[in-house]
């Protein structure tokens, strides 16, 4: 008793204190959307839950990839996520149900069954995004390892009668692709059967009577040139002159031994066309294409090719009968684009179909009639696609004359009247092409934020032409590419309907290299760059990528151990010129990224702060060249929203 009228005594002096001024309570924090574990966070905020849920429904879309038939019992196999990552499902009818056949922590987006017998699949997968792929059979729901588990393997093709496969793997020296072949069903049948040099090989296909195979060698997006392989002895014997800078595509027997393959000999198109093993002479065969033939499939009767056309980023599925020189173009497709085109055994051709107002989606087209069928409708977080706004196609002349175009989205006016902030996205390659298809939780910011959209194809990228895709090669042409960035730039400023005070930049990969140069030369005409994976000095980029694509870049960007074109690189490297970056950096990177390591991402972080600017940097410890896994995706997305909302629109 004595101690408690103690402490009541101690208290008394305070009593009339707390009665004059009674405590406020504490505002209780606002809610943060939950981090995933796997990603770090420096030196940014916390993502409000009140945005994650506002988000929602863009963030649960979904689509279906095709990825093959089963030549037994005609079911389509289709990649498509509905946990936290892509996987393997097996489709028995068009719109049947998605019966999952994979449950790999990791994304599998590929798969194939044995030909003819269709007894076996296979498929390849990595870890955390090394790309150091693994190929594996699937027996009785489980994956059985066929690799070594170590090294870097790619899966390249089965033979005709499904008793054989080819693949790649750097398993002798950690560097070059050599070639192996293994009956899967007897693992101890594993053989190496090439040894060669470099990171771009791949055998494309068995000849009929599996004596030899067609090997190809991709040196860059301008060459690639194709070997005869006895695969008894392993002798490669090189198909016509390779001395000539062509690019080959494709490469597919036909039933009586025709090769069929695409080649930009003698048009600055690819074209389809045979080849002449015994000669390399490239016959073009079919319709007279204005654009470039992306890809094809010869039917197992070799009774026709299906192939696709890239027109100015949208796609068109045609047909070309051998025999009679005739072609039809499947019709029953509306504008968008066209990929996995694989013809069944029994004729049926398998595509992946998306656009603006379509999420991908896997489809099939009867040769006879072609009739159009589809095969999954993939969620889209109840929202109504078809109000997606279509992009229109902009087209302007750069600093050199030179014509460059890309896709932009426009928010809608009468629900964002005024002047709109746009986010121009860089694609990445550079080999690569930006195309008008479905854009998932990128529709929040056109049709919730009021943000317009622009999608460049500056010079280098692909789908324009040989010439074009050539000008922005090695690093004295490099920023000529930098440059047609300006041009839009410049362009969409004039725009009534946009404000130029309100301009932001994007882009991964190379995307990011152009990101970084952006930040620099167009510091006056941008608020803010986020920048994914991005390349921020092209010598020590060159020099930590992975051996196996080391030369394969330097044929893109330079060759750092030359001393001239070294000094170029440093010179034109956002690291170098990184004072000159004065508006606020978002910067993503994947810890196990084998293309653009994360020390790229470091040292950039690290010296914009040392010259006190703002760099947000969020980082995927279990991702690669881009997040893969949806709650990394999610997160990634919300913090990108937060970064606009205070650096764009603010």
């Amino acid at each position: 008793m004595r101690h408690l009228a103690l402490l009541a005594a101690l208290a008394l002096p305070l009593a009339p204190a707390l009665a004059q001024a009674p405590a406020t309570p504490a505002t209780p924090a606002a809610p943060v959307a939950p981090r995933p574990a796997a990603l770090v966070a420096d030196g940014m905020p916390d993502v409000p839950a009140e945005l994650a849920a506002a988000t929602r429904p863009y963030m649960e879309n979904r689509g279906a990839s095709f990825v093959g038939w089963n030549p037994v019992d005609k079911s389509m196999l289709i990649a498509t996520r509905f946990g936290n990552t892509s996987q393997i499902h097996r489709v028995a009818v068009p719109m049947g149900a998605r019966k999952q056949m994979t449950f790999e922590e990791e994304p599998v987006g590929g798969a194939a069954w044995s030909p003819k017998t269709g007894d076996l699949m296979l498929l390849q997968k990595d870890i955390g995004g090394n790309e150091f792929y693994q190929i594996y059979a699937m027996k009785d729901g489980r994956l059985d390892l066929l690799t070594d588990g170590k090294s870097r393997n790619g899966l390249n093709a089965w033979s005709k009668d499904g008793q054989l496969v080819a693949y790649t793997s750097t398993r002798r020296n950690g560097r070059d692709s050599d070639i192996y072949l293994i009956d899967p069903r007897n693992p101890k049948s594993d053989r190496l059967v090439a040894e060669v040099e470099g990171g771009g090989w791949g055998l494309l296909d068995f000849a009929p009577d599996k004596s030899w195979a067609l090997v190809g060698k991709y040196s860059s997006v301008q060459k690639s040139d194709f070997f005869r392989l006895d695969l008894k002895t392993g002798a490669m014997t090189p198909i016509g002159d390779h001395t000539k800078t062509v690019s080959r595509g494709g490469g597919q027997f036909a039933p009586d031994g025709t090769i069929w393959i695409t080649s930009d000999e003698g048009a600055e198109f690819e074209r389809l066309g045979t080849l002449d093993p015994a000669t390399g002479a490239f016959t073009p065969r079919g319709a007279a294409e204005k654009w470039e033939v992306s890809g094809f499939d010869v039917a197992d009767d070799g009774s026709f090719i299906a192939y696709t056309v890239n027109e100015a980023g949208m796609s068109k599925l045609r047909l070309l009968d051998p025999k009679t020189g005739a072609v039809r173009t499947v019709e029953a497709l509306p504008p968008g684009i066209i990929g996995g085109v694989e013809i069944a055994p029994w004729g049926e051709i398998g595509i992946s179909f998306t656009s603006a107002r379509a999420a991908a989606d896997a489809y099939s087209v009867d040769p006879k009639t072609l009739k159009v069928t589809r095969w999954t409708e993939s969620e889209t977080g109840g929202l109504d696609v078809t109000k997606n706004v279509e992009p229109e196609l902009v087209k302007v002349k750069s600093f050199d004359g030179l014509e460059v175009s890309g896709f932009l989205y426009r928010p809608d006016p009468a629900k964002f009247p005024g002047k709109r902030p746009m986010i121009m996205n860089v694609h990445g390659g550079p080999e690569g092409q930006s195309r008008p298809g479905f854009m998932g939780r990128t529709n929040y910011l056109l049709n919730e934020m009021g943000i317009a959209v622009f999608y460049p194809n500056v010079r280098g990228s692909t789908g324009y032409g040989k010439t074009f895709v050539s000008l922005d090669n090695g690093p004295f042409k490099r920023e000529d590419s930098v440059k047609d960035m300006g041009a839009f730039l410049d362009h969409f400023a004039k725009d009534k309907t946009l404000d130029p005070a309100r301009f932001a930049l994007t882009g991964g990969s190379y995307g990011g290299y152009m990101c970084y140069a952006a930040a620099i030369h167009y510091s006056d005409k941008l608020r803010a760059n986020l920048c994914v994976v991005a390349i921020s000095n092209f010598v020590t980029f060159l020099e930590n990528t992975q051996d196996y694509r080391r030369d394969l870049r330097r044929v893109e960007y330079g060759d750092e151990r030359v001393p001239e074109q070294r000094a170029k690189l440093l010179e034109i490297s956002p690291l170098t010129r990184v004072a000159e970056i004065k508006k606020p950096l978002f910067i993503v990177t994947g810890a196990n990224d084998p293309r653009v390591p994360a020390s790229e991402a470091d040292q950039i972080v690290k010296a914009v702060r040392a010259n006190g600017g703002t760099a947000w940097h969020l980082v995927g410890t279990n991702e690669g060249h881009g997040f893969a896994k949806k709650e990394n995706a999610d997160y990634n997305f919300w913090a990108s929203l937060v970064f606009w909302k205070q650096y764009l629109l603010n």
